[in-house]
């Protein structure tokens, strides 16, 4: 079973989907937020879950898929995980773009971790 670990930038992610929703429906962005933490609990069974985005010298960094929201995480080995950001993408997005966040800036995955 793997051990998963949330980076700070993750942790900051879900705070920004969260505060984004909220403003409108704050019921709905608790379960966002919490469908969001439930689907990266797949990994600790299923760490290779996600699709391979790119491999790095510290492991792989894969995408995991909830709705409309990409969880990127890096395989340090199979049983150490780390999740290092969640963000809101349109389905129309290719696998190399970037995330967007509420306030339009946008996040590329890390190229060093």
């Amino acid at each position: 079973m793997a051990e998963i670990n949330w980076t700070a930038e993750a942790e900051r992610w879900l705070r920004d989907i969260y505060d984004f929703i909220a403003q409108d429906k704050p019921a709905a962005a608790a379960n966002v937020v919490s469908g969001i933490y439930a689907k990266a609990q797949l990994l600790h069974d299923f760490p290779e879950i996600g699709y391979m985005y790119r491999k790095e010298t510290d492991g792989d960094i894969r995408i995991l898929l909830y709705g409309h929201y990409r969880i990127a995480y890096l395989i340090k080995s199979l049983e150490k995980i780390d999740i290092f950001w969640a963000c809101f993408t349109e389905r129309s997005t290719s696998t190399d773009s970037y995330c967007e966040t509420s306030s339009n800036s946008a996040l590329q995955a890390p190229a060093k971790l």
